[in-house]
């Protein structure tokens, strides 16, 4: 993989996190994620 896609799917899972974090834990449970779990739904969103 090279730097500029490493970088930009790293780009795409600091959006998904901040995206998750900004949303109320009831928001979060309607979409069926805990707030610990937002990493690992960010993670799995990019493919990383």
């Amino acid at each position: 993989m090279n730097i500029a896609k490493k970088l930009n799917t790293w780009r795409k899972y600091r959006e998904t996190v901040n995206e998750l974090g900004r949303m109320t834990d009831r928001e979060l449970s309607d979409l069926g994620i805990g707030r610990a779990d937002i990493r690992r739904v960010a993670r799995t969103a990019v493919g990383f």
